[in-house]
């Protein structure tokens, strides 16, 4: 896979909320050869959607607001501490509808969903109300239709049921297709908050913080009814489009 000489491997992970997306940046800055960007749109989207999320005022404060700036630095800038692999965690909504995403085409981009109805059911756990643009979804088989097209191929596709049952697999091949080793250190991870974790992570991240690698598999079966039932099934069509491009790996 050709690199510029010291440029770094930008790799792209999108996903949408309530993932194992933050698990998946403990696996790839463990890695000793990783820098990590925790949701570097955040502040951006924030301030552009006027939503009120927790923390936001922090978030806003704490980020780059101009989505813009922060696009070029991801796509063309140094890697921070000037690491040869660049893990960049993204929320697949932070792309808005109108933003430029012509820098998105030249990362690694990797798309990480789940089934709307774990989604839904674990994100009004943490919001009183959840909209089918909250969750990603809808954003993400968008991207995947740009990207598509664009290359000419099907982006990569990891559905977090399936990683979750062979996450050894899945990181295996994901390091394969991206030209880079596989380590064990990917599988697991101290305990505790990072330097590289985004400032609202006291909100989301308490699962995380206390684990030391990927959660075990377990079959769930959310029952959600009303309004929460309506979100899941808006998004299902873009989840069952995704899912059957997805990574299939037997474990």
């Amino acid at each position: 896979m050709g690199m510029n000489a010291g440029a770094p491997l930008r790799v792209a992970m999108w996903s949408g909320p309530r993932n194992i997306s933050t698990a998946m940046m403990r696996a790839w800055e463990n890695r000793g050869d990783c820098a990590v960007s925790d949701e570097p749109l955040y502040a951006a989207y924030l301030a552009a959607t006027g939503l009120d999320h927790p923390g936001r005022d922090d978030i806003i404060a704490d980020g780059d607001i101009d989505a813009a700036r922060v696009a070029r630095a991801l796509s063309e800038g140094p890697a921070p501490d000037a690491q040869p692999v660049w893990y960049q965690k993204h929320m697949s909504h932070h792309l808005l509808p109108g933003m430029a995403t012509d820098w998105v085409h030249k990362l690694h981009n990797v798309l990480l969903i789940r089934d709307p109805a774990q989604v839904v059911e674990s994100y009004l756990k943490s919001r009183a109300t959840v909209a089918p643009a909250d969750i990603g979804l809808l954003q993400q088989a968008a991207l995947f239709d740009e990207l598509a097209q664009r290359s000419g191929q099907a982006p990569m596709v990891i559905a977090a049921d399936d990683f979750l049952q062979a996450p050894e697999a899945y990181l295996k091949a994901v390091c394969t297709a991206l030209g880079i080793a596989f380590t064990q250190r990917m599988l697991s991870w101290p305990a505790g908050r990072r330097d590289s974790d985004g400032i609202w992570a006291p909100h989301w991240y308490d699962a995380v913080w206390a684990s030391t690698g990927f959660e075990a598999w377990r079959p769930r079966s959310p029952q959600l009814q009303g309004a929460a039932l309506a979100v899941a099934e808006a998004c299902r069509p873009a989840y069952a489009l995704l899912h059957q491009h997805r990574l299939r790996i037997s474990a």
